[in-house]
């Protein structure tokens, strides 16, 4: 019997049988269907979703018409950090737009958190006075809360990390909660600056990595400048398919955080004032692509029935049906993509 060649969650190669794919699809969106009590795809979706992953051609892309824009996190860490090419932030800008044809690009720092900038604020805003003046396509300023730098020692707060596992779970709720004061506090004042400074946007990657109370500080951090700046747009991308419950009882607007998957979470955030949501399916490195796949469109279809804004599926290493792998496979990452517009219906990546 023939085989397909297709890759696994970890970007290695793989040969499988028809068969084999099909019964990889209908077990992917079962999946996420029991866990987020969501509708499974239909027999005709898992039948494209197949027809995309057994196409003979290395790369396949959308039929015409059906192009989405495009987001970054990271934005101008890609070429000179992840790739190793020696350029500044402004010349990755510049590369960006004049020889990628970005739709978008986000400003940001070699240490990544809103926390870290604060003392050099001021040297931020040169910066992103200086890529207004350069470029024409939209410039956003982002970075992670990040609230673990807020434990000891590097920060004032307990760490939680340390007091749940010792059974402190009460002292562990009140350090997550002195820490969310911490982190609106640092990310309003970051994000005013840049603000202030010419930026397009914001950005907050990763929300939700410490848990529901990062999520709760993002969002409450989200309705201030919204509040302040109603013009300027917030996207927020999350770090997980699922907020992981380190408080438990964190709420936002009476809803309590912890649990929420994509199509709850894009509900909570409309609230907050978000302009994009950037929905974030883990990957699972020993599963096949098509599993993967199938799961990631269920819950982006859930997610954009949901949302009265754009919704943004993270597709990078390691998320949205992508190998975790540093470079994945152009033939896995066009699947995905070309899967998550046509079949799950986002309105970028």
């Amino acid at each position: 019997m023939a085989k397909i060649l297709t890759r696994y969650g970890d970007n290695y190669i793989a040969e499988l049988t028809p068969e084999e794919i099909r019964a990889d699809i209908e077990d992917g969106t079962a999946d996420a269907a029991d866990r987020a009590q969501i509708p499974p795809l239909s027999k005709d979706e898992m039948d494209y979703l197949y027809e995309i992953i057994a196409c003979p051609q290395k790369i396949v892309s959308v039929e015409p018409g059906k192009e989405v824009v495009v987001s970054f996190d990271a934005g101008t860490l890609k070429l000179s950090v992840r790739n190793g090419i020696p350029m500044d932030r402004l010349q990755a800008l510049l590369t960006q737009e004049r020889a990628l044809a970005s739709d978008s690009i986000e400003l940001c720092h070699v240490d990544y958190s809103y926390k870290p900038i604060k003392p050099i604020l001021s040297e931020e805003r040169q910066a992103m006075e200086q890529a207004q003046l350069l470029t024409t396509l939209p410039v956003l300023y982002g970075a992670m809360p990040n609230m673990g730098l807020y434990t000891k020692p590097d920060g004032p707060c307990e760490n939680w990390a340390e007091l749940l596992p010792a059974g402190k779970i009460e002292e562990a709720r009140a350090a997550q909660e002195e820490a969310v004061e911490h982190a609106i506090r640092d990310i309003v004042f970051v994000a005013s600056g840049m603000i202030e400074s010419g930026a397009d946007g914001i950005n907050f990657d990763t929300v939700g990595a410490s848990g529901d109370a990062d999520v709760k500080a993002s969002l409450e951090a989200v309705r201030i400048l919204k509040e302040k700046y109603p013009t300027t747009g917030f996207e927020v991308g999350m770090a997980g398919e699922f907020n992981l419950g380190m408080h438990g009882k964190m709420a936002f607007d009476d809803t309590v955080i912890a649990g929420l998957y994509p199509h709850q979470q894009v509900e909570m955030a409309q609230k907050a004032g978000v302009s994009i949501f950037g929905m974030a399916v883990n990957t699972n490195s020993s599963m096949s692509l098509a599993w993967n796949l199938s799961r990631v469109v269920t819950f982006a279809k859930a997610a954009v029935a949901a949302a009265d804004i754009p919704v943004h599926a993270n597709v990078g290493m390691g998320v949205g049906g992508v190998p975790l792998s540093v470079i994945p496979s152009a033939d896995a990452v066009s699947r995905v993509d070309k899967a998550l517009i046509e079949i799950g219906g986002v309105d970028g990546l």
